[in-house]
């Protein structure tokens, strides 16, 4: 079984395909942190469901209908994404969508366009093509705005025909609380550390950078492997809370923003982690010691970078990005240190 893309489904996603596959509902909101396999588990779901030969370990694989997703063709299958979201995972746009952009009108929407949730509407009002069913799968769930939200809470209350609603959440608490009332809920299952290296290794990666992709990734295995893609960048990753709090802007060097503030963002929570009592997660210990700092200090900082994940696309210089970043977290990382007031 795979996911219609470039690789086996995962032990941990197939078992809980196994078990999603005997309940019964028109609704499921699949929730967790990233990096779990909420998008392939949706699709192996859908692709079972829809399926022309299932077994009880979900779809064929082999018949048209799961070509028909593999190709994304498929007429009873609706995937509503924003449409940055859906180019990466090669899902075509409407006519409508793919012109304005190649006319360049306007730029691919980071959100989930009401247009999209209007189309799916009508979608789950058909009469399903392949005589399975309709399927319709939103990922992630959390990029609908208000108008989107509710167009879509009118047909989950009321749906119509046999139409089943998959909702892929990596941020489940940002959806409407009556949204998430009418789906079944699902918390996604974590591997074991011995399920996840075998898996990465079965991608490709070196067992030897396995526990560093996994730490820098908090354990999750989609996030260790981007992570360890990144090349260089796992290599420095011990290195980065000193060399932030020493200024040094070379650990940086031919990253992009996301990444930078992705583990910036790393070392303020392991840090928040310490002060509580707590292990840290992204970092080894020893990568921690000697920083003193303000806990204070350090929920500002938090706030400071998530809102800078928000607009890091924007066209920054990127040297100097960075120097901005490592500056501020510089004077966050010695603001408990007496010699440095």
């Amino acid at each position: 079984m795979t996911d219609g893309n470039t690789y086996p489904v995962a032990p941990w996603i197939q078992r809980q395909t196994d078990s999603l596959l005997t309940q019964r509902g028109h609704a499921w909101l699949l929730q967790g942190p990233s990096g779990l396999g909420q998008y392939v588990l949706g699709l192996a779901l859908a692709r079972a469901w829809l399926c022309e030969s299932p077994g009880p370990r979900g779809a064929c694989g082999t018949c048209g209908s799961c070509h028909a997703i593999d190709v994304r063709t498929h007429a009873d299958l609706c995937v509503l994404m924003p449409e940055t979201t859906m180019l990466e995972l090669l899902w075509p746009l409407s006519e409508k969508a793919q012109s304005e952009i190649d006319d360049k009108k306007r730029k691919p929407s980071k959100e989930i366009r009401v247009d999209a949730m209007r189309e799916a509407v009508e979608f789950a009002q058909r009469t399903s093509a392949r005589g399975r069913g309709k399927v319709v799968l939103v990922f992630p769930a959390e990029d609908m705005n208000h108008i989107t939200a509710n167009a879509l809470l009118k047909t989950l209350e009321e749906p119509v025909g046999d139409v089943r609603f998959v909702l892929a959440s990596e941020s489940a608490h940002q959806l409407l609380p009556t949204i998430r009332s009418r789906c079944i809920a699902h918390t996604m299952e974590w591997p074991s550390p011995d399920e996840a290296s075998d898996w990465l290794v079965a991608q490709g990666l070196s067992r030897d950078v396995i526990p560093l992709a996994l730490q820098a990734s908090g354990g999750r295995p989609d996030d260790a492997l981007a992570i360890a893609g990144a090349g260089s960048a796992l290599e420095a990753w011990p290195l980065i809370p000193k060399a932030l709090m020493a200024g040094e802007t070379t650990v940086f060097k031919d990253w992009g923003a996301a990444l930078q503030i992705d583990a910036a963002h790393k070392v303020c929570h392991d840090l928040m982690l310490q002060f509580s009592g707590a292990e840290p997660r992204f970092f080894p210990k020893t990568s921690l010691q000697g920083i003193k700092t303000d806990i204070k200090l350090l929920a500002q900082w938090s706030k400071q970078l998530a809102g800078a994940m928000k607009t890091m696309e924007h066209p920054f210089n990127a040297g100097l990005m960075a120097e901005a970043l490592v500056s501020q977290a510089q004077s966050v990382l010695n603001s408990g240190d007496p010699r440095k007031k």
